[in-house]
Order: structure tokens, then C-alpha cells, then sequence
């Protein structure tokens, strides 16, 4: 039977920390389920279709990932749900630094009294991706700053066409 892991986020936009987290995950599992969240509670920059466009296009065309093991969807229910629908009894998270880890922490622990069958995996970016977050990349766009140091090509021309 087939490992699968179930990594949810935003992903507005995709960056080389959720590159990292996705590239450990498959030394782990035999599938990961790339699920970007479409809620309504969220003030996104791109909707959940022109984010899951990105987020292939960094993935598969920039990256060359293989696309056998990786499945990019969009979702707007409970991610214990998905685990379901998938097949997974793990969900994949990335923690940057000790402020993530409270909401993480919390956000894990209630997953679990949803499902108790259900596992949270933390896995670390490499030290060089750590602080990076999506709303920083947005900000430094913004600013016409450089953001090659923190997702690929394609997601910064999608960027630039957007802001």
C-alpha cells in the first residue's frame, strides 16, 4: 500500500520553505497531496485557480518534479476529510521557527480529536528558506524588491503580472 501524505496551505504564493517541505516529504512518502485551500475567510492575492496553476508550473515545469508523486488540488473542507479521500493518515506541515510552532501545535492537536488516526508531520525548510513566508515575497514584490533568493521563476512572473 501506498504512503500518502496530505500537505495543505495556502500556498499564495508558492516558496522555496513549501519547495522544501514537498521535496522531504517524497523521500518519505510514496505520494504527496499538494492541497491549496480555498476557504472564504482568507484575503488571497490569487484565487484557488490561478494558485494551484503556480504552484504546478513551479513544481513540474520549473522544478521537474515527478508528477506521479504529487497531486495538486484545490479544497475547502476539513483537511481530516481529505485524509480520508486520499487515503492518508498523515498530514504535512512546515515549520519555519518557534512562532509557527504554538498554532501548529494547536492546529495538529485538533486534527487529531477530529481523527484520531490521523498524525501531523513537522518537517523543517533548510536553514537558508526558513524565514521566508508567502506575505513577505508579496511585500517585497510590492516594493519592486528582489525575490529570486525565495521561489522560482515562474511564480515571480506571475507575481509581477499580478501586482
Amino acid at each position: 500500500m501506498k504512503k500518502v501524505a496530505i500537505y495543505p496551505g495556502t500556498f499564495d504564493p508558492i516558496t522555496f520553505g513549501h519547495i522544501d517541505v514537498i521535496k522531504k516529504g517524497l523521500r518519505i512518502f510514496d505520494k504527496i497531496v499538494v492541497a491549496v485551500s480555498n476557504v472564504d475567510n482568507k484575503d488571497y492575492l490569487f484565487d484557488s485557480d490561478e494558485r494551484i496553476e503556480i504552484v504546478k508550473k513551479a513544481l513540474f515545469s520549473d522544478l521537474k518534479l515527478n508528477k506521479k508523486k504529487i497531486i495538486i488540488i484545490s479544497f475547502k473542507s476539513l483537511t481530516t476529510e481529505l485524509c480520508k479521500k486520499y487515503k492518508s493518515n498523515v498530514i504535512l506541515r512546515g515549520l519555519r521557527a518557534v512562532s509557527d510552532f504554538e498554532y501548529e501545535f494547536q492546529l495538529a492537536g485538533m486534527n487529531r480529536k477530529l481523527n484520531n488516526n490521523i498524525e501531523t508531520l513537522f518537517l523543517m525548510s533548510d536553514v537558508e528558506n526558513q524565514i521566508i513566508s508567502s506575505k513577505f515575497v508579496k511585500e517585497i514584490v510590492k516594493l519592486n524588491g528582489d525575490i529570486k533568493k525565495f521561489t522560482t521563476k515562474s511564480t515571480i512572473k506571475s507575481l509581477k503580472a499580478k501586482i
